[in-house]
């Protein structure tokens, strides 16, 4: 394959005081930041406005994804890219000078996919940093940095951060560039990756387009949201396991089933739902066998790093059954303790029980979207649930948590609700004193809530109520985790703001759990 021109210009920068950036050149920066409030940051010229991004990695196998867009923000969706077939070249080094090159090949995208590329590129050395890039024509993307998991058995030790929630409308994205400057091994989104909802007043950033119903709109949404130069930052710089809540189709949507005030009720959230799924899948970085099939996409799965970490990827949207008593916070009823009754679905809770079972893994750990331990939101005698959460569906949680006692350490990882939060999965929520199952780490939003508190009134009774919860706050942020063969290290990090762009990030608070002890401890 011929030669991709000088790498020095777009490689991957590893500079003082662990931050990573990014050289563009300084024009393409200074066209970047301009841009960044009006939701756009593309080189002139350039067709790989929409960055580069790698996921699911395997022992020897990772996937890496681009996608072609010539005007991103397009109306149509399909990024201003003509209506035929074309190449795209990548090439995978062991060094950012790609002077070590030990793969490459040819793509070819396609205008019904969005001209969106997967290569799922094999035969590479398990645990290991790579480098990797595209070219089309004259045009050269930006350097990516990536790495295989390790091979079965190893332990050793990962730096993994997590988030969830980012609304472009309600903020920078300036977590997503902190959590590059962290130089993780892997990064897991827990959904809520994009909004559907159209413009707000009093949003800080113009969000293009109507509400997403229909595959052009899906697509400019996720376009534009591929522009920000923080999340293109941080896609470059570590693979991401990728699950999706309900904002990347509908709020609050279950199954085949819409939200009460949906645009698109019976039959046409069908449609909807089947739109958001082929976008979905074209701007993320997901093997062929999550590819859509109609309504359906395979997003569960099972990704094991060495043997330090089992992660579940869990899909608690496309099988759950709907909401009881609407989408709020309800009283208990026995309706929610109906065994018939799934957040997961049967087939999703069978594969995951039985992957607990034959586990062998130091750590297992889910990643998922809504709120696992019980929470009572009335102080006082009542018990007030959220319909939306694991709390909604409880036969189903219980069924899951009696699975923990088959691994040797579980970690429950959960995004959705805008705030951070440390908790104890109890082996029975109705007695305090029962012992400790699980640890569930909750992430707060990228932007969601925009700058949000400390804390707040109620969430200081919420926790105070709630004695398995050991720790709150509603700033916007994310989780970095650093995971040994001894021990979990989570270190909840806050931005003072998201209304302007490039916050400081600060640890809120660092909790860890020890091999064998399913309980938090400071530090």
């Amino acid at each position: 394959m011929p030669g991709f021109g000088s790498p020095s210009r777009r490689s991957v920068l590893l500079g003082g005081a662990g931050a990573l950036a990014l050289a563009t050149g300084s024009a393409g920066v200074a066209r970047a930041s301009a841009a960044q409030g009006a939701g756009l940051a593309r080189p002139l010229g350039d067709l790989f406005t929409l960055g580069v991004a790698s996921g699911d990695p395997y022992p020897t196998s990772v996937v890496l994804w681009t996608r072609l867009a010539a005007d991103p923000v397009a109306e149509d969706g399909l990024g201003g890219m003509p209506g035929r077939r074309i190449p795209v070249q990548w090439q995978i080094s062991k060094n950012e000078q790609f002077t070590r090159i030990v793969r490459s090949g040819e793509a070819l995208t396609t205008p019904e996919s969005a001209h969106s590329v997967h290569v799922e590129a094999q035969g590479l050395e398990p645990g290991t940093e790579y480098f990797y890039r595209f070219r089309t024509g004259g045009a050269v993307s930006r350097t990516g940095r990536t790495r295989t998991a390790p091979a079965p058995g190893r332990m050793g030790e990962l730096t993994m951060c997590f988030a969830s929630c980012s609304h472009f409308g309600e903020g920078y994205f300036t977590a997503y560039r902190r959590m590059a400057e962290d130089q993780p091994g892997l990064i897991l989104h827990l959904g809520d990756y994009q909004y559907e909802y159209a413009a707000k007043a009093t949003d800080v950033r113009t969000v293009l387009g109507p509400e997403t119903v229909a595959l052009a709109d899906y697509r400019l949404r996720h376009s534009q949201y591929k522009t920000d130069p923080d999340l293109q930052l941080a896609h470059a710089t570590a693979p991401w396991l990728v699950v999706w809540d309900d904002h990347e189709t509908e709020n609050n949507w279950a199954d085949e089933i819409p939200e009460a005030s949906s645009q698109t009720p019976g039959a046409a959230f069908l449609d909807r739902r089947r739109a958001a799924f082929q976008a979905y899948y074209e701007n993320m970085p997901l093997r062929r066998t999550s590819r859509p099939k109609g309504i359906d996409m395979q997003l569960y799965r099972r990704i094991g790093w060495g043997g330090l970490i089992n992660f579940h990827m869990l899909d608690t949207r496309q099988y759950r059954d709907d909401q009881l008593f609407g989408d709020g916070n309800k009283p208990d009823a026995p309706e929610l303790r109906d065994p018939r009754r799934t957040i997961t679905g049967a087939e999703q809770e069978a594969w995951l029980l039985d992957g607990l079972r034959r586990s062998g893994a130091r750590w297992d750990v889910l990643g998922q979207q809504v709120w696992f331990s019980q929470m009572d939101h009335d102080p006082g005698p009542a018990k007030i649930l959220s319909m939306d959460s694991w709390d909604g569906y409880q036969a189903s949680k219980d069924r899951v948590r009696d699975g923990f006692r088959h691994t040797r350490n579980t970690v429950v990882l959960t995004g959705d609700v805008h705030s951070h939060w440390a908790n104890e999965v109890k082996a029975d929520f109705n007695d305090p004193g029962s012992p400790s199952v699980a640890t569930e780490l909750v992430t707060t939003s990228v932007t969601s809530g925009r700058d949000g508190a400390d804390t707040t009134p109620g969430g200081d009774k919420l926790k105070a109520a709630n004695s398995h919860i050991k720790f709150y706050s509603y700033r916007r942020g994310y989780v970095r985790t650093r995971i040994d063969a001894g021990q979990v290290r989570a270190d909840f990090r806050t931005l003072p703001y998201v209304s302007k762009p490039d916050a400081p990030a600060q640890t809120a608070a660092s909790f860890v759990v020890e091999d064998r002890d399913p309980t938090l401890h400071t530090p």
